[in-house]
C-alpha cells in the first residue's frame, strides 16, 4: 500500500497509544480522588477536577463511571502517590509524579530510566526546591475581558491570567485551588481543565543535540503507565 499508508498508520497508532495513556492516567486520578473524598464531585473538589479533565480529554462517560466504581471495589488494588527526584544529563533537574499499585516495580523502572539515560536518581527533596507548585485553570474564552476578569478574581487568589487563541489560562498558588474554583463557579464560568503544576524557578538552555537527550529520557518516563507527570528545568 506504499510508504504514505505506512506513515499514516504509524501516526495513527502513536496517537491511539497516547490517547490510551491519557485515559489510564485520568482514570487513576479519578479512582484516587473518589477513594480519598467520596464519589460525589459536588463534595469532592479533587474528583470534580479529574472529571473535568476527563471531559476535556474526551474520556468516555463509561470509563469515568468505571473509575469511580473502582474506588469502592474491595478487589481493586489501591494506588499510592509517590514522587521521584533526580538529574538528567547536562544538569537538568527532573521531578516525576507517579500513581502505582506496586512501588517496588515503579522504583526499579524509574531508577532504570535515569541510569540508562546518563542520569541519576536522587533523594527526596534533592530537586523539589527548584520548582514552585501552582494550580491552573483553563476556562472557556467566551466574551470575557481578561483585564476585567483579573480584577474580579484577584480576591480569590489568582496570580496570573493570560489569553490564548481559544481559551483563557489562570494560575495561582496551589493552596488557592478551592478558592479560585469557587470564584469561577460563582461567576458561572465554565472550567475546561484544571490541575496542579510544578513550574521551574530557573531553566537551563541547551543546544539541539542536548535537548534531544533530555527529550529521550522524558519520553521514557512518560511511556510508563505508573507515571502521571514529569517536570524538568530544561528551557
Amino acid at each position: 500500500m506504499g510508504r504514505a499508508f505506512e506513515f499514516r498508520k504509524g501516526r495513527k497508532m502513536k496517537r491511539w497509544a497516547q490517547m490510551a495513556k491519557t485515559f489510564t492516567k485520568i482514570g487513576k486520578e479519578i479512582t484516587m480522588a473518589a477513594k480519598e473524598g467520596g464519589p460525589n464531585p459536588d463534595h469532592n473538589i479533587r474528583l470534580r477536577m479529574a472529571i473535568q479533565n476527563a471531559k476535556a480529554a474526551s474520556v468516555p462517560k463509561e470509563n469515568v463511571e468505571r473509575a469511580i466504581k473502582k474506588a469502592t471495589d474491595k478487589d481493586t488494588s489501591e494506588y499510592k502517590e509517590v514522587t521521584f527526584e533526580g538529574y538528567g544529563p547536562h544538569g537538568i533537574a527532573i521531578f516525576v509524579e507517579c500513581a502505582t499499585d506496586n512501588n517496588t516495580r515503579t522504583v526499579a523502572n524509574v531508577r532504570m530510566y535515569f541510569n540508562r539515560n546518563e542520569g541519576s536518581l536522587g533523594t527526596t527533596g534533592s530537586v523539589e526546591f527548584l520548582f514552585e507548585r501552582k494550580c491552573h485553570f483553563k476556562i472557556d474564552k467566551g466574551e470575557h475581558d481578561v483585564e476585567e476578569l483579573e480584577l474580579e478574581m484577584i480576591d480569590y487568589g489568582i496570580e496570573e491570567i493570560f489569553e490564548e487563541e481559544e481559551y483563557i489560562m489562570i494560575y495561582g498558588e496551589f493552596t488557592e485551588f478551592g478558592n479560585i474554583q469557587k470564584g469561577l463557579d460563582e461567576m458561572n464560568i465554565e472550567i475546561l481543565e484544571s490541575g496542579y503544576e510544578r513550574i521551574p524557578l530557573n531553566t537551563i538552555e541547551l543546544n539541539e543535540e542536548q535537548t534531544e537527550e533530555i527529550d529521550k529520557i522524558i519520553e521514557r518516563f512518560e511511556e510508563d503507565e505508573d507515571v502521571q507527570n514529569v517536570y524538568h528545568t530544561m528551557a
